[in-house]
């Protein structure tokens, strides 16, 4: 039995209890000799398995050309047509706000979405749509023992999940994709494809994706991204080193893995940015346009600095009324000889720029005074630290170095929280450094995990003084202690009293990491304003009734029940999410309660959206029509008559005009 056949051997002791399967065994030793023969596909029942591609068989058989299908250069798969079907389909679901979950609710930007985050980003498609700056993701590598999602593209019902036994009694539906499995690498593929489709909507024209992933399917995820991306968007893939010393592995000792980099148009990214040494610039402006930036002193005489441009070498006035100029022979008006010291500017530039210009007495200056001797005094320009990274050149190495796995671990260990397999923190600020993310840019990750991407965005505005913006989605993995890097986890969740997900650490993590930067900063300035908070969206069915008999199958009791076409355990603020979700409102808004006329009233970004599921009265809508909100949005369950539908729209006509109203 050759090495091989043994390898394919069952680990178990238990008989097969039926003769051998001649095929598999014919497939297995045609592998041996062609590997590149070997492909996965459907038998008559539906089901993947390997098989041969025998124009290719033929072809390494054959000393001529053998004639068969046509070629052509791209990645296919079976279940990749099905892939960009189920991206395409819409599903009649929604978000629902979470209030008790979350940290400052109804003020912060940062979003997390607890769900299948297929769901979430056909969800997100309307409010976020071009929206996002910088996507990273860390999905599984498919080592043959990650968890990764089920997709179902015949039906989506609840009974298929049931009889498929793809989902719990929590709706998750995550399976292991092991090696045996006939589809191994048309799943992991299948799984990707809709969802990168989907991601990719989402990012501005500038916006740029970063995938971390290993060997087992770096190879593929190229060309999926090139499929998705397009090839010329594609913009470097960078390796990361994982860990300093390793003695797995039976050959290369793996001791990196790669971030895969694409962009949404290239003609509109810019550069990555190379660095900077950012502790240089130590000082901070106080007043101004530019109060509250960084910068640091740069001499504005530099002895390297050698021609002979009179417009270079000129007095400049001190404090206290002495003159300086660099060291020379000459002065003005005297053209300069080879050797004077000259300004780095001239002088109509140091005129422009009298703001930027800082003149200190020193106690040692190479500078001359009037009368020919040392001064006392040396001139400065302020360099601002934002001028620096909007005009360099220079581009980061594609060789990432410190930020080893390790330091993630010790990230999320510091907060108290046992979770293995964290990326570093590091890792995602510095490509978020090199992309240029700045204020009001949109950070997505729709693989948190545990949420390494958030406290990276969190940290990086305390430090910056900068308000980007996160938005996570995780699904509610169960831990479970059948696996080491769960089983502290677990216990963390039972000591701490929070369902045992992966969810949940995701946002205790969060919780816990605003808080550790809040005291880390207290003494730096603006550190009160730091949104460290984020507001929990839960991916749940649609809040409507669903029909599904046509009239004349209604019995009485069906009627009665169909008195509201609103779910009973449905409250104000899940309708006002479903109509933000439908009106492609970003979710992030901020949202203020009111009670007016002894209704709730939700208004959403100040008055951008104003909303009342409540009982309408005349005087309510008086009342609301003094704010001259964009849209106003109600339920019919909350007029009384028809009729008062359109009157409450030539209400808002005659006092609001411009208000866009609408009814659920």
């Amino acid at each position: 039995m050759t090495n091989a056949a043994q390898a394919n051997q069952p680990d178990n002791d238990t008989l097969d209890m039926h003769s051998p399967n001649l095929v598999d065994d014919n497939v297995q030793k045609i592998s041996e000799l062609f590997p590149n023969c070997i492909t996965e596909s459907e038998d008559e029942s539906g089901n993947l398995k390997k098989s041969v591609d025998f124009d290719l068989l033929r072809q390494e058989l054959s000393q001529s050309l053998v004639e068969g299908g046509q070629e052509r250069y791209r990645l296919d798969w079976p279940g990749k047509r099905q892939a960009i079907l189920e991206a395409n389909t819409p599903i009649a679901k929604t978000l629902r706000p979470a209030r008790d979950e979350s940290v400052n609710f109804n003020t912060t930007e940062n979003l997390f979405i607890e769900g299948d985050n297929l769901d979430a980003l056909k969800l997100l498609q309307e409010s976020y749509l071009g929206q996002v700056k910088m996507i990273y993701i860390d999905p599984p590598y498919n080592t043959g023992n990650d968890f990764i999602y089920e997709d179902n593209f015949a039906e989506d019902t609840a009974s298929f999940l049931e009889r498929s036994e793809q989902v719990d009694e929590e709706g998750n539906r995550l399976v292991t994709n092991t090696e045996s499995n006939g589809r191994f690498h048309s799943d992991w593929l299948t799984m990707m494809y809709s969802r990168l489709k989907l991601a990719r909507n989402l990012l501005k024209d500038d916006g740029v994706i970063f995938i971390s992933i290993d060997d087992n399917e770096q190879s593929n995820l190229k060309k999926l991204c090139d499929q998705v991306f397009g090839n010329e968007n594609f913009i470097g893939c960078a390796g990361r080193i994982t860990k300093k010393s390793n003695n797995k592995g039976e050959f290369w000792s793996p001791n990196f893995d790669y971030v895969l980099t694409y962009t949404k148009d290239i003609n509109y990214t810019r550069p990555f940015f190379g660095g900077v040494n950012f502790s240089a610039y130590n000082l901070t402006e106080t007043e101004g346009d530019r109060k509250g930036e960084k910068y640091q002193l740069v001499r504005l005489y530099m002895s390297s600095l050698k021609n002979r441009n009179p417009e270079q070498r000129f007095w400049i006035d001190c404090p206290d009324g002495s003159k300086i100029i660099p060291p020379g022979q000459t002065f003005p008006n005297e053209r300069p000889v080879l050797g004077d010291g000259i300004w780095r500017w001239t002088k109509d530039t140091f005129n422009k720029n009298l703001d930027r210009i800082v003149i200190k007495e020193v106690k040692s200056s190479n500078l001359l005074n009037e009368h020919k001797q040392p001064a006392k005094w040396n001139v400065f320009t302020k360099t601002y630290l934002s001028d620096v990274i909007a005009n360099a050149s220079a581009k980061p190495n594609s060789f990432i170095e410190n930020c080893i796995n390790q330091t993630g671990s010790h990230d999320i260990k510091s907060l108290g929280i046992p979770f293995d397999y964290s990326k570093p923190k590091t890792l995602i600020k510095y490509l978020m450094e090199v992309a240029r993310i700045d204020s009001g840019d949109i950070v997505l990750d729709f693989f948190a995990g545990s949420s390494t991407t958030a406290h990276a965005v969190v940290d990086t505005n305390a430090q910056d003084n900068s308000k980007i913006q996160f938005i996570m989605v995780q699904i509610p993995e169960k831990l479970t202690d059948d696996t080491a890097e769960h089983k502290e986890a677990l216990k963390f969740c039972v000591d701490n009293n929070i369902e045992p997900t992966i969810a949940e650490i995701s946002k205790e993590r969060i919780r816990r990491a605003g808080k550790q930067i809040v005291e880390d900063n207290k003494n730096k300035d603006g550190i009160g304003d730091l949104d460290i908070g984020f507001r929990v969206l839960k991916i749940d069915s649609t809040n409507m009734k669903e029909v599904y008999y046509t009239p004349d199958e209604y019995s009485q009791a069906d009627l009665d029940n169909l008195e509201s076409h609103i779910k009973e355990d449905r409250t104000g603020e899940d309708l006002l999410f479903q109509v933000m979700l439908d009106w492609g409102v970003p979710l992030s808004l901020p949202i203020e309660v009111k009670e007016i006329q002894g209704s709730t009233v939700y208004y959403v970004g100040i008055d951008s959206l104003v909303a009342c599921f409540d009982t309408i009265s005349t005087d309510l809508i008086d009342e609301i029509s003094k704010d001259d909100p964009l849209k106003f949005v109600s339920s019919e369950l909350a007029i009384t008559h028809d009729q008062d539908k359109t009157n409450i729209k030539a209400r808002f006509a005659q006092l609001s005009p411009d208000t866009q109203v609408k009814f659920i």
